[in-house]
């Protein structure tokens, strides 16, 4: 794992802009609408090479294939893992929101800009078998497509990203396992297989567990003590995935949510902070820079960085549209090397920006800021 021992480094935390054309075939694989697979498989290969040179020409060191052939938590799961059936939930099967907690506050608000209601007949995926990792394929083929991408160009480090065991046991529910913690440890020594391909390949592993903090506001009835054993089983179970994959090679990645919304009832950082650095990690990623979330960095004014560890704070976010000037960023990167010190901070953003900012030219813009304000980073704390 690279450090930023001679200037600050610039990475973000997964998702990039899909193009229009790519987006299309995924949609129309997901819904089972005819499409060619061999057209799909050379469009990922061709975008994918594509988005590592812009994130290259924006000025990122670290990057990824942007997970340009994926899709969400639960279709991409359902894909590597076998075990699951889709029917009709139960009122009490219904799915929690990831605003729970503001709902309770703020109905209307989330009346008016949900897209989709829920009707009376929802469906679920329900694990209704023992798991087992049949993604082999799928993995090995996103690890040569992002080789072949990465042939000829220059870069710090390269990533792929993979789901946490807590962030799928949320979409994916457990008819089959006697309880929640051999549920959840079941679905780590399956995703354990895809943790070790990506590994093996030579790349480091991102784990995505948005779970962590965000199920706070899906579990609206817990206390912050109740949370915090829910969370730290779920952090066990992912370190048990883990448990022989060198701590190095992995980057942990953790947000609130990605929901565009009031976020008033957002756990701490504080209360959840040592839970995460728990996590067999060498590097850190964590929301940062929203209006919600930014006056956390006083929380490494009292919690101290592992010796050997980075952080990753987001100076940049999915949050607003507006691209973020880059001595703002400047002083966020600076504001954390003096907690932490310079060579243990990484420019980064608050979650993944391709579907979640209102144009791809906006997110590739706010990387343009994001690798100006490293370099001006860099003069204030190397004096170059």
């Amino acid at each position: 794992m690279k450090r930023s021992t001679e200037r600050i480094l610039t990475t973000h935390a997964g998702s990039l802009p899909q193009p229009d054309d790519l987006k299309e075939m995924v949609v129309a694989k997901n819904n089972g609408r005819p499409y060619d697979q061999e057209a799909l498989t050379r469009r990922v290969r061709s975008a994918v090479a594509e988005v590592v040179r812009k994130q290259i020409d924006c000025g990122l060191d670290i990057v990824n294939d942007g997970e340009l052939g994926k899709s969400n938590f639960s279709r991409y799961v359902r894909e590597r893992l076998s075990g699951f059936v889709e029917r009709p939930a139960k009122p009490e099967e219904r799915p929690s929101t990831i605003f729970g907690r503001d709902l309770k506050e703020f109905p209307e608000y989330f009346q008016k800009r949900l897209t989709t209601m829920r009707g009376e007949n929802v469906w679920r995926v329900f694990c209704n078998e023992p798991l087992k990792y049949v993604g082999h394929a799928a993995v090995q083929a996103d690890i040569e497509t992002f080789k072949a991408a990465l042939q000829g160009v220059k870069v710090q480090e390269a990533f792929l990203p993979a789901v946490a065991p807590g962030t799928l046991e949320h979409w994916l529910k457990n008819d089959y396992y006697p309880s929640d913690e051999a549920y959840l440890f079941a679905i780590a020594e399956a995703m354990r297989e895809e943790y070790k391909a990506i590994v093996e390949a030579g790349f480091l592993l991102q784990i995505d567990n948005p779970d962590l903090p965000d199920a706070w506001q899906i579990n609206a009835d817990m206390s912050v003590a109740e949370y915090r054993k829910y969370a730290e089983m779920r952090v066990d179970a992912l370190n048990h995935a883990l448990r022989d994959i060198p701590p190095e090679s992995v980057r942990f990645h953790t947000c609130w949510g990605s929901y565009h919304g009031p976020h008033k009832y957002d756990i701490p950082l504080r209360d959840i902070v040592d839970l995460i650095l728990k996590v067999r990690a060498n590097t850190y990623s964590i929301e940062a820079s929203n209006a919600r979330h930014e006056h956390e960095w006083r929380v490494w004014e009292e919690v101290k960085l592992p010796d050997g560890k980075v952080l990753v704070p987001g100076v940049v976010g999915h949050a607003t549209d507006i691209v973020e000037h880059p001595e703002l960023i400047a002083d966020r990167l600076v504001r954390y090397a003096k907690l932490v010190g310079r060579e243990n901070v990484m420019a980064g953003t608050d979650c993944g920006l391709g579907p979640r900012v209102g144009d791809p030219k906006i997110a590739w813009a706010k990387f343009e800021a994001m690798a100006e304000g490293a370099r001006l980073a860099t003069k204030q704390l190397w004096g170059r």
